[in-house]
């Protein structure tokens, strides 16, 4: 990921920030943007329905189970501090 995100730590997590464009027609990892990734999601940005399709975007591009994937701020926001766990170094 280079600059996109720290580093593994010896805990095997990193935190990235995700730059998520909703309602795209399809979901996918875009590239990076502005020192974190740029995500577009197919699902709306209702009822928490983007932020579900992330985390299983972002699970399978990282061959995580969708539990290690968290979403630790911005929520509600297009930016987000994700929290990656369980990474092969």
């Amino acid at each position: 990921m280079g600059k996109t995100s720290k580093q593994v730590d010896e805990h095997n997590h990193r935190i990235i920030t995700v730059h998520v464009v909703p309602r795209a027609s399809r979901s996918e990892v875009v590239g990076e943007h502005n020192g974190g990734l740029r995500v577009r999601i197919a699902a709306p940005p209702v009822d928490g329905a983007a932020n579900e399709e992330l985390i299983r975007l972002l699970a399978k591009t990282f061959a995580v189970s969708k539990s290690d994937i968290s979403v630790l701020s911005g929520r509600t926001g297009r930016i987000k501090q994700v929290r990656i766990d369980n990474l092969k170094s």
